[in-house]
């Protein structure tokens, strides 16, 4: 505990340091005030009753990544999800096109920014697209008022420019501050709703319900532990440098390992897991409130009770998250470029053979890790649904995706400021 407060204390006496928390507290400050300003048009008390009819907990889950600015209708109500969008989109395109991957992975660092701000590009047209949904399902739930063609173009292009502004923003909390800025505008999203699901808890709080907040107090600490557990936790497969005589010195001989980490997708696979399941229901919802009674609503309307349906949305929520953790860790890391740059560098995995088969073992390897981590991170994703269909608290349906993104930013911060005063005392 002493070394703990010796190095807050050690963060604060360092101007460097200094500067960058002071300007991570300075943009989330600006984040969360223009998350409290709504768009033209919002009718206050009809935006709270959507958000608490069953219709609204399609958006509870997307709601985490705007930082809550969707349930306000806030100006940037989309958050950094676009962004988050495009860039989820642009790794998978390098898997269809050779050429953006040999962008990302052979050119350096010139060949990703260009693919950074393909990247930013395509942000606009996702914020576009999402942006033009939320507002025409709200306006025909009667949430915003009726809107003529000139006023609803007006507020797509201010929610676009809020997510666009809020993009920009966390680049610049990753250049001048500390850890990831975009990661640190969905934290600190998640903190600020905290005061009001508790207040709501309060509000609602009787003693009979004294086991079952124990209960999940006990289940939120579980969650945390696996979290961090799985989140540190890596496979290191042994490596060898090949030793090389040049004149009268030997080099390599040196052993080390090669870290392979049991989740290396992050939270990526359930942002995009949420994207999936929210986009049909989203198209259906609008069908829904815009025909009339008739035969092609009824099968609209049976489709959207099978989309909302616990068991349906549970179960292919896990299959999801379970497929594209398999699907992201796949585009993002390659095995046989890692081979390739081990035997270009003169090392080896003892008792492998350089080249081909060092790549099938390390697929290997990573294929039966992933395993683990797939299956952790479905069972996170849909843990607090099942909890909520226990309990029937409407708040934890969003309680273990926000504890993952929680803390996986908190530890990846912690690096961070562990690597600057180490620098420092160096």
């Amino acid at each position: 505990m002493s070394k703990f407060f010796e190095k807050i204390s050690l963060i604060f006496k360092d101007p460097s340091l200094r500067r960058r928390i002071i300007f991570i507290a300075g943009a989330l400050v600006i984040f969360r005030f223009l998350s409290t300003i709504p768009v033209p048009g919002v009718d206050p008390i009809k935006l709270q009753a959507f958000f608490n009819s069953p219709t609204g907990d399609i958006f509870g889950l997307f709601n985490i990544f705007s930082g809550g600015g969707l349930s306000k209708l806030s100006i940037v109500m989309l958050g950094v999800g676009p962004y988050i969008t495009a860039s989820i989109v642009m790794q998978l395109l390098t898997m269809i096109f050779p050429k953006l991957k040999e962008m990302y992975h052979e050119e350096g660092e010139a060949g990703r920014a260009k693919f950074t701000q393909y990247s930013r590009l395509l942000t606009i047209p996702l914020a576009l697209i999402q942006g033009g949904g939320f507002l025409l399902l709200l306006e025909k739930s009667g949430v915003v008022g009726h809107l003529n063609s000139l006023e609803m173009i007006t507020n797509i292009m201010v929610v676009i420019g809020g997510s666009v502004f809020l993009m920009w923003l966390g680049e610049l909390m990753t250049e001048f501050g500390i850890g990831n800025g975009t990661s640190l505008i969905i934290f600190a999203g998640i903190v600020a709703t905290v005061p009001q699901s508790l207040a709501r808890l309060l509000i609602t709080f009787t003693p009979s319900q004294i086991p079952l907040y124990i209960g999940f107090a006990f289940a939120a600490l579980l969650v945390v532990l696996g979290v961090v557990i799985v989140t540190e936790a890596e496979r290191p497969i042994p490596v060898t440098y090949a030793k090389r005589v040049r004149g009268n010195k030997v080099y390599g001989g040196v052993s080390t390992y090669l870290p392979l980490r049991v989740n290396q997708a992050g939270v990526i696979p359930i942002i995009f897991a949420l994207s999936i399941l929210l986009f049909p229901q989203m198209i259906f919802q609008y069908l829904s409130t815009t025909m009339a009674s008739g035969v092609i609503k009824s099968i609209i309307d049976t489709i959207l009770a099978i989309l909302k349906n616990g068991w349906f949305y549970s179960i292919f929520y896990f299959i999801l998250v379970f497929l594209f953790t398999y699907f992201y860790t796949a585009v993002t890391f390659d095995p046989h470029a890692i081979s390739e740059n081990l035997q270009k560098n003169g090392a080896f995995i003892p008792g492998v053979r350089p080249g081909i088969s060092t790549a099938e073992y390390i697929g290997k390897v990573l294929t039966r890790i992933t395993l683990v981590g797939a299956i952790f991170l479905g069972l996170i994703a849909v843990l607090p649904l099942a909890m909520r269909a226990i309990t029937g608290i409407q708040s934890l349906a969003i309680g273990g995706t926000a504890l993952l993104i929680v803390v996986s930013v908190v530890i990846d911060l912690m690096k961070k400021v562990d690597a600057q005063v180490s620098m420092r005392e160096y």
